[in-house]
């Protein structure tokens, strides 16, 4: 170890220390019932990790969406991270990022009218106001909530990283765990996400043993899918789109991203034979006029042939609604969409396991 990593881990891990007896203290109030849980009359799936962001929460909560919707009337309540409002927020077609948060905002874009999206602070009082508005909703599915255990689950599921097993991290701020992986055993789902393309199945068999799950809980392996390059203003934009695959080493390309974890999205874009130029901001970012003049001036340096930008789906929700966006840019930027896929051919088992757990619980009063 480095002289910088000891003197890291001589005052931050004290710090974790500290950060994990509290997390152990709240965690037994729960379990001994010092602190109750709040049940509810309709199944709730609660998605969330233990990792400090970056695991692909959003795109799983689109998945499961996508694949219950047509079964059950859904309603999806978050926190809305980083948006300027508080309390109960009902997303409308109206509402901004700034409103109801980012993700909010792309999940109930993406399936607007067949999903209602609620953000409040307190989850509790989320769920019961959007059940009193739509009270034809029969399925609550609650964004990044693991932690958030006022909210009795009816199935709790936990995203992991591939790349970043928790099994190898610590708890903050010496690492990036909010609890230990002991906590793991509160899920009855964990998704490893960001797999590698073609993972070995010796891999998985040895992720399985680390993580070290009960008999009563289902491990899954899903990965990202990146669809065709879509222009983040569709009235501005060529009638033609670019690909990544027709770009040569005469083009280049600006990189933008402001997610958890960008790596593997850079990767699969340099995966291109354009020469990228890379500007990466932290997490929810949301750009100012500043971050605006940058980017212009970044890309009017380019010497390419045929130069665009490239950015993520979360990036390209805070940069439509951006009110300092250049209008020079607005044809050449594009962002590329992601979905889930389950590996191992279990996206069936995944939804029938789901499914059997919905329909199994039981109708509840408020307690």
């Amino acid at each position: 170890m480095s002289g910088k990593g000891i003197l890291k881990k001589l005052i931050l891990y004290p710090l974790s220390l500290v950060y994990g007896a509290v997390v152990y203290v709240r965690n037994k109030l729960f379990d001994w019932h010092v602190l109750s849980q709040q049940s509810f009359n309709v199944p709730v799936i609660v998605v969330g990790n233990i990792s400090a962001g970056g695991t692909g929460k959003t795109p799983h909560v689109e998945y499961l969406v996508e694949m219950l919707r047509n079964g059950y009337k859904i309603g999806v309540v978050s926190r809305g991270y980083k948006r300027t409002t508080k309390g109960f927020v009902m997303a409308t077609r109206k509402s901004t990022p700034l409103d109801i948060g980012d993700e909010p905002y792309q999940i109930y874009h993406k399936f607007m009218g067949d999903v209602s999206v609620a953000v409040c602070e307190n989850r509790v009082e989320g769920i019961n106001e959007l059940l009193r508005v739509e009270p034809d909703i029969n399925l609550i599915i609650l964004d990044d909530a693991f932690q958030h255990r006022f909210v009795k689950p009816t199935v709790a599921i936990v995203i992991t990283e591939f790349g970043r097993p928790v099994f190898k991290d610590h708890l903050l701020p010496y690492g990036r765990l909010r609890e230990s992986k002991n906590a793991l055993s509160r899920a009855d789902i964990v998704i490893v996400s960001k797999c590698p393309n073609t993972p070995k199945g010796v891999d998985m068999m040895l992720y399985d043993r680390n993580l070290d799950l009960f008999p009563y809980q289902k491990s899954f392996y899903s990965k990202f899918e990146y669809g065709s390059l879509k222009p983040v203003f569709p009235e501005k934009a060529p009638s033609a789109a670019p690909t990544l695959e027709w770009l040569t080493d005469r083009d280049m390309v600006l990189i933008v991203a402001g997610i958890g974890n960008p790596k593997p999205f850079v990767k699969y874009v340099r995966q291109s034979r354009a020469r990228a130029w890379i500007n990466l901001f932290p997490d929810h970012h949301y750009f100012t006029k500043k971050d605006m003049n940058l980017l212009e001036s970044r890309f009017s340096a380019m010497t390419g042939t045929n130069n665009i930008i490239v950015t993520t789906e979360k990036d390209a929700v805070r940069m439509s609604n951006c009110p300092y966006f250049p209008e020079t840019l607005k044809p050449y930027i594009y962002y590329l969409p992601i979905k889930v896929k389950v590996l191992r051919n279990e996206a069936t088992a995944l939804q029938d396991m789901l499914v059997k757990c919905i329909n199994k619980a039981p109708e509840k009063e408020h307690s």
